[in-house]
């Protein structure tokens, strides 16, 4: 049987402090008029010298002490000396305990013996912490200079802040990295910062017993297992006692470090902004509470650190559980001050330690939302969390946990407090102590309630009567009374909801656990995809390009010699008026020639030709060697000769007719009128003629990424999905960053049900415009597609960032040109005072109150937004009126009046300040799910469409608006359902009875449906508005053609005009014609029908009536020519056809068949 393979555990790792030097470690010098230095003991003794030794310590373990070194004024102290802690690995917990725990280096002074002194004395001078975590993100050697931080008592307090600080230079090192290849790759380093508690109970005061507190929060240390982190020292503080502006991070567990010693290193916390942090309290009207809460409230303060390594498997486990339930428990609570006696340990007579061992009082939890950590290439979350009162109920309804770590992390507070054990892990004990303490741990929660209740009955009550108090409300915050199904009471709890306590958490990680593709690879994907196309074809030398080369230099050349020929023979050309004869034609041509070789210009002429032939002989003829054989170079340059000849006479016959050439004429329609055209036959349901009109713009620029776009969201409309992805891969060759093109084409993979393609195109969209309010939301829409919450959740969060600064900006730029426009109305007003002479009385300005802001419905289409931007103009301007400057008002409203009222004199009334007016938040004019219905709508992505029309719905700002169910009906009308369309129309118009859109809605759906009147009522309503429609003009077209079917030739002609006017088409054109030809105006008629022609000669129709025009007016072979085009082009009114069948017959021509 072979030995089954036990898995070798990695030996020691040696991890060497090595304090290399100390300088600048000198005592304050006495002011006696003699050279002799303050010593600890008080007394100066001329030219002796300081000794020092510096003490390593980690945790509670002395690692080593220095020997004695001679420390000079102003000379470095060379120490030397290195201690050494060795790195067990295994204990899979060593690296959270070096991350997180300061080896302490302290510095003494040993001091002089004197007389009949057996042992020397010592005083400690400072200290200094060292950060082993460069070690475990991998380093193997960190070189540090620490300031050495003086102890109460100390000689270095004295020195003035102007002098040098002492410091001491310190280098870690270990000769193998910590951590293996996979470590590095798949662990991580959880970074967790308690800060303060702001707005605690009321009942919490300065005065009176002070009591400890502590925040826990559960982080996992393996696949399954979980243990609680513990901050403890948290300190009450009153408001006058304010923070730093850059506040300085705590060791969670310092160890022997004192004073300044307890600060890490070049930790700070960062004053992020609010709007950049993750969690609650963040809305506009909860910050006010949170001004108010940091600087008139009490607060518990930690501003410490913790530090926790995670392997893999505890990093795949605590992804898992934030994606199973996004929520974490953060626990806060409050503990009995631990008071032992000078000499006694706790608990034995010296202190309350074991009697109040775990009574955790003031019990809360904060839900923090890790979910933020799930987003692609989130390290970090900060933020504010409301704490609410814990009992086991909420626990497990908010995170799936059956109870908390309060007991435990209660314990693990009074060893931290008391100094017992420094680490949140039981260390080995004696057998007695060990049993005992496993008892406790198995009774758990009910060994502590049982305290409690017995402290209840036994223990009175203390000043004011706590005592009892506490114990009873702690019994009901930890087992929540739960009887016959009632929720749980925490009665003490309960006051941190009534207070609105909230605490400042911040989480970060060195590797996000979600990693994001940078943009660079997004776009190696896409070309993946989609390889870029050149807007050029690439051009390579070859025979065909060697023959053009030559034919330009032949022209080139044949320019310069007429050029010369002019020069020289152009006056007398001019002036000759005989003849040319054949003798003066061949003198000019000598004096030519000798012209050119005399001057040099035949040589260049040959120089320019040259580089052409060569290329010929080795393109074409493929020859690239010297000639052996004399006869076939002379055979070679026969026929080399003759068909440069030929290729001369091609090459002259091409520049010598280029200018007999007509030019091509310009087309009479551009790409927009192209485009006007396609989206009018699309409307008509001319599909053909739309897809043709698509076409055509195509052939004119395929280089134009816009022209394939347009076309694919076409063939989306008519389900080709095929094609539309052809149209889409184009538009994204041609420009790889094309947002829109991006976006589509992921629609299109995601209906095909390609989702890693479709997210590719997504994120790409994403990184090609970072602030585009669109792509984050169509991200968010897919990831809703995929089932991907948090995904969605990312997404959201973005585009409303973006929206809402987008408001902000619009709102200032606003405020900005009513700025300008009230200086400029002041300096009217001066100058017009001025020309009164001063005579004129003073104006007194109407100051107004700003009103609040309307509830404005989202606007449905661009002109309503402008509308709405207009509306807020108009009520911007009205709070213009108020001079009170808001943006200096950064102090509380009232503020004011607590000065005033401190002066103690009293102010005239038109003295008095009011308070400052709040100025109104920004409210975006939409939601981010209305923009993206808008762009949805217009490119006819409909399955996107009806999601994003879901997340309206439901959205804060969106909901059953005018806007919704115009867009509800609009998406409807696409998918040719046309009585959930009017349903929708007629619950928009219950909301607003006055939307154009809504009424040009309700006019096609009547006009589908074939209800010619109705849709004749609602477009002429429309029109009868002041403000237009989005799309006026099919309302014009549609209404002019009920008008033509009804006879009312008059208004058609005169609504076809107003189509014309607005965008003219051959559509409209042809209209008018009509109109024009039925009221017998054939002059019009005709020239209308002419303009109809020129945008569009392929409408049968339109030759049709030009036909018919022309029988008219008695012109028979424009007659019989306009009505073989109408044939040739397929007429197919068989109406009109038997109408100018029937004036053919009564004119008598125009028919070419009689």
């Amino acid at each position: 049987m072979t030995e089954v393979d036990v898995p070798q555990t990695r030996p020691p790792e040696p991890l060497s402090i090595h304090i290399v030097k100390a300088s600048n470690l000198k005592l304050t010098k006495i002011d006696n008029g003699q050279d002799c230095y303050k010593c600890s003991s008080g007394k100066g003794t001329k030219g002796d010298n300081v000794q020092i030794t510096v003490k390593v310590e980690f945790g509670e373990k002395v690692l080593g002490e220095s020997p004695k070194v001679e420390c000079v004024p102003d000379t470095p102290a060379d120490i030397d000396y290195t201690a050494t802690l060795n790195c067990s690995f295994e204990d899979p917990l060593v690296l959270d305990e070096i991350s997180y725990k300061p080896v302490v280096l302290t510095v003494t002074e040993v001091l002089p013996k004197e007389k009949k002194q057996k042992e020397e004395k010592t005083a400690q001078l400072g200290q200094c912490t060292v950060d082993l975590l460069p070690l475990v993100k991998g380093a193997t050697r960190h070189h540090y200079n620490l300031v050495i931080n003086p102890l109460p008592g100390s000689p270095l307090e004295t020195i003035p802040p102007e002098s040098p600080k002492p410091e001491m230079e310190v280098v870690i090192s270990v000769q193998e990295s910590l951590l293996e290849g996979t470590q590095i790759d798949q662990g991580n380093l959880m970074t967790l910062t308690v800060e303060t508690l702001y707005s605690p109970p009321e009942s919490w005061t300065m005065t009176g017993t002070q009591y400890a507190y502590a925040s826990a929060l559960p982080i996992p240390t393996s696949a399954d297992k979980e243990s609680p982190v513990v901050f403890a020292n948290g300190a009450l503080k009153p408001s006058i006692d304010k923070e730093p502006p850059n506040r300085q991070k705590k060791w969670a567990v310092p160890g022997s470090a004192q004073g300044n010693s307890i600060f890490i290193p070049d930790s700070f916390l960062p004053p992020d902004n609010i709007d950049d942090e993750d969690g609650e309290f963040k809305n506009k009207e909860d910050r006010e509470h949170r001004h108010m809460a940091e600087t008139e409230k009490l607060r518990v303060t930690w501003n410490t650190e913790r530090r926790c390594y995670l392997d893999s498997q505890a990093t795949k486990s605590f992804q898992d559980k934030i994606a199973k339930c996004r929520y974490w428990p953060v626990e806060v609570m409050r503990l009995p001050q631990p008071a032992a006696a000078k000499g006694k340990k706790p608990g034995l007579g010296g202190g309350k330690f074991k009697d109040d061992e775990g009574s955790i009082s003031y019990h809360g939890v904060a839900f923090v939302n890790l979910a933020p950590l799930l987003y692609p290439g989130v390290k970090r979350i900060r933020g504010a969390y409301k704490v609410h009162a814990y009992t086991d109920h909420a626990m497990h309804e908010k995170t799936k946990r059956k109870t908390g770590f309060g007991e435990e992390a209660g314990k693990i507070a009074f060893n931290i407090l008391n100094r017992n054990s420094a680490s949140p892990f039981p260390k080995k004990a004696g057998k007695e102590g060990g049993e005992k303490k496993e008892k406790e741990v198995k009774k758990g929660r009910s060994m502590s309630i049982a305290q409690h209740q017995q402290q209840a009955n036994a223990t009175p009550a203390g000043p004011g009567g706590q005592a009892p108090t506490e114990a009873s409300q702690t019994i009901k915050s930890d087992t929540g009374s739960e009887m016959e199904g009632q929720p749980p009471v925490n009665v003490e709890g309960q006051q941190y909801v009534d207070a609105k306590s909230y605490v400042m958490l911040e989480i970060s990680l060195t590797r996000p656990l979600i990693p994001k593709r940078p943009p660079e690879e997004l776009a190696r994907r896409v070309a993946e995809y989609i390889p870029p196309r050149p807007l050029f074809p690439k051009r390579t030398d070859g025979a065909q390009r060697a023959v053009e080369d030559f034919h330009n230099q032949v022209g080139s050349v044949a320019n310069l010699i007429l050029d010369e020929f002019r020069d020289q023979f152009g006056d007398l050309l001019k002036t000759d008026d005989e003849p040319q004869t054949v003798e003066a034609m061949e003198s000019r041509r000598q004096k030519l020639i000798y012209e050119l070789n005399s001057s040099g210009k035949y040589f260049a002429f040959k120089e320019q030709l040259k580089y052409a032939v060569v290329k010929i002989v080795r393109e074409k003829y493929l020859k690239t060697s010297a000639f052996e054989d004399r006869q076939e170079l002379q055979t070679f340059l026969s026929e080399l000769y003759v068909y440069l000849i030929d290729q001369m006479h091609v090459a002259l016959g091409q520049f010598l007719a280029l200018e007999d050439q007509a030019p091509i004429p310009k087309p009479q329609t551009d790409s927009a009128q192209l485009k006007h055209f396609a989206r009018e036959a699309e409307v008509n349901g001319n599909y053909e003629l739309a897809t043709k009109y698509y076409q055509e713009r195509i052939a004119r620029n395929r280089n134009d990424p816009s022209h394939w776009f347009d076309y694919g969201t076409f063939c989306l409309y008519i389900n080709d999905i095929t094609k539309a992805e052809e149209c889409f891969k184009e538009c994204i060759a041609i420009d790889q960053k094309h947002l829109q093109g991006l976006l589509l084409y992921g629609v299109v993979c995601t209906l095909s049900e390609r989702n890693e393609a479709a997210e590719t195109f997504f994120e790409a969209a994403t990184c090609v415009d970072p602030k585009s309010i669109l792509a984050w939301t169509m991200l968010g829409l897919f990831y809703d597609a995929v089932n991907n919450e948090i995904g969605a959740e990312m997404a959201y969060l973005e585009a409303n960032k973006l929206n809402q600064a987008a408001a902000v900006a619009e709102a200032k730029a606003l405020r900005e040109e009513e700025r300008l426009a009230r200086g400029e109305h002041e300096s009217e007003d001066k100058e017009i005072d001025h020309d009164q002479g001063g005579l004129a009385p003073p104006s007194v300005p109407d100051i107004k109150q700003p009103s609040p802001p309307s509830s404005d419905k989202p606007p449905t289409s661009a002109r309503s937004g402008k509308g709405s931007i207009s509306d807020r103009r108009m009520s911007a301007s009205k709070r213009s009126g108020s001079k009170i400057k808001t943006e200096s008002s950064t102090s509380r409203p009232g503020s004011h009046y607590k000065m005033g009222s401190q002066r103690g004199t009293p102010q005239p009334a038109e003295e008095a300040e009011e308070p400052p007016v709040r100025e109104p938040t920004p409210v975006p004019r939409c939601s981010i799910y209305m923009q993206a219905i808008e762009w949805l709508i217009e490119v006819k992505a409909v399955p996107f469409t009806e999601r994003a029309l879901a997340h309206e719905l439901l959205s804060p700002m969106g909901g059953p608006t005018s806007g919704y169910h115009i867009n509800y009906a609009r998406l409807k009308l696409q998918k040719k359902e046309y009585k959930e369309a009017e349903n929708s129309l007629d619950e928009a118009l219950q909301f607003d009875y006055q939307n154009p859109d809504a009424w040009a809605l309700m006019g096609h759906v009547k006009y589908m449906t074939n209800d010619v009147e109705a849709s004749r009522d609602c477009y002429e309503r429309t029109i009868s508005f002041t403000t237009d429609a989005a799309e006026m003009h099919s309302i014009y077209l549609r209404l002019a053609s009920i008008y033509l079917q009804e006879e009312k030739f008059s208004n058609a002609k005169n609504t076809f005009l107003l189509a014309c006017k607005r965008s003219p088409s051959c559509v409209s054109w042809l209209g008018v014609g009509i109109a024009c030809y039925r009221l017998g105006e054939l002059a019009e008629a005709e020239d209308a029908l002419s303009e109809a022609n020129i945008l569009n000669n392929t409408d049968p129709e339109v030759w049709g009536y030009l036909s018919l025009v022309c029988l008219k007016t008695g012109r028979q072979l424009e007659a019989e020519q306009a009505y073989k085009y109408a044939l040739k082009l397929n007429l197919s009114d068989y109406d009109l056809l038997g109408e100018i069948h029937q004036v053919q017959q009564d004119v008598g021509f125009g028919n070419p068949e009689f």
